[in-house]
């Protein structure tokens, strides 16, 4: 009979989910998380409440403490109301999705009215293209080369973005986390 070994769970592999007072968490994409060091820091600067936490335990000379899993902050903090213009944002509005031809490969930014005739970068003239397409329209208009985007770029709420996140969950989620967050379970096929 072989003795069961059991692996010391390693406190970097023990984020923590970071909720907003009401309980909701800080940000879906990136999934707010901080190092299990940012948690107990919070705690002893009592910042947040513990929610919930892993079997893990770290320890010093003087005390012994549970890592966090879940903790909430004690004071409420106002979400933006427009979400930031970033790379990963559009490709979050778009779907990951190139929207020339629906590729989800080698996705870059595209200007729609390209820069050199004009065209800004600003949520109403960037879509996600692959490089394949982005290269075949360069910097020419969309009638020129017979290309649109499958859907008109607009500037997305943050409704929006977390609806379009539903379906890209992230590829870790602990039990703990579960309760807080719209995925019900960790990926499934």
């Amino acid at each position: 009979m072989t003795p069961h070994i059991r692996r010391a769970v390693s406190p970097e592999a023990c984020p923590a989910l970071v909720l907003n007072a009401d309980y909701r968490p800080l940000s879906y994409y990136p999934l707010s998380l901080w190092s299990w060091q940012d948690t107990i820091k919070a705690v002893f600067l009592d910042r947040v409440n513990i929610i919930s936490h892993y079997e893990r335990t770290v320890r010093s000379p003087s005390m012994e403490m549970k890592l966090p899993s879940v903790v909430s902050l004690k004071t409420y903090i106002k979400p933006a109301r427009n979400p930031a213009f970033t790379r990963f944002n559009v490709f979050l509005r778009d779907r990951f999705t190139c929207q020339y031809c629906g590729a989800q490969e080698e996705l870059t930014f595209d200007h729609v009215v390209p820069r050199s005739r004009g065209g800004n970068t600003r949520w109403d003239n960037i879509v996600a293209a692959c490089s394949p397409c982005n290269l075949r329209k360069a910097d020419r208009m969309p009638e020129e080369v017979r290309m649109w985007p499958s859907v008109k770029p607009v500037q997305p709420t943050v409704h929006d973005l977390h609806m379009n996140g539903r379906l890209f969950p992230p590829n870790y989620l602990h039990e703990s986390w579960l309760d807080y967050l719209y995925w019900d379970s960790p990926l499934e096929p």
